[in-house]
């Protein structure tokens, strides 16, 4: 009996040690999986639009959108989803369950629910990628960009060399094209502090070919 409890023992020293680093490893998996994914999938969109559309250069731009009174009068103070540009340039070429908005107190973005449960919003100045609908549901989203929601740019005219010419990208507006910076950028780099958010970090696990790296400074 004493061996058999020893050994019981043993067994749960070495699962409480283990178990923690394989839930780990198994939810920077699914990190990885989903980007590349998601990257692979709306680029493929672009290219497909295109041939519909021409070159994406000359595609309308993904203007911001605003409310309209009762009067009929522009109401600058208040941003709604462009959903015009999305159903003609997107919507058509990916598998989509169904397209609603994120209302805020001002800005109104565009949702859009993927077959595989994950969740993109667009507007104007980026593309927010969402693991799963509870993320979208958290009320502090700033402090999960990096973890698990994570940044994208799609702006092809953009004066931007990062993303001027291309298609769907990791945000990499302002960055200098310093691996390093894409730590240390003070608003947008991949770390704690940054006071606009890290939107880096998916440009970060892109270089390292949409694997976690080792020294990536959040833990999921």
């Amino acid at each position: 009996m004493a061996e058999v409890l020893i050994t019981l023992g043993i067994i749960g020293v070495v699962a409480a040690l283990t178990i923690p680093s394989l839930v780990q490893n198994h939810k920077k998996h699914e990190v990885e999986t989903k980007l590349a994914k998601f990257y692979s999938v709306m680029n493929q969109a672009v290219r497909s639009a295109e041939i519909d559309y021409g070159d994406k250069m000359y595609w309308e731009k993904f203007e911001v959108k605003y409310a309209v009174d009762n009067d009929g009068n522009i109401d600058k103070t208040k941003k709604v989803p462009n959903f015009e540009y999305f159903n003609k340039y997107f919507a058509p070429y990916l598998k989509i369950i169904k397209i609603d908005t994120l209302y805020g107190k001002k800005n109104s973005i565009l949702l859009v629910y993927f077959a595989d449960g994950t969740i993109a919003s667009f507007d104007a100045e980026a593309i927010h990628y969402y693991l799963n609908k509870k993320d979208l549901e958290l009320q502090d989203k700033k402090s999960q960009i990096g973890k698990r929601i994570f940044t994208f740019h799609f702006a092809p005219t953009s004066g931007d060399i990062n993303h001027k010419g291309k298609g769907v990208e990791p945000y990499k507006q302002q960055w200098n094209g310093s691996p390093t910076q894409l730590y240390t950028h003070s608003s947008l780099g991949c770390n704690d502090h940054a006071t606009n958010e890290p939107a880096y970090c998916t440009a970060l696990i892109q270089m390292n070919g949409w694997k976690i790296p080792k020294d990536y400074p959040f833990k999921f």
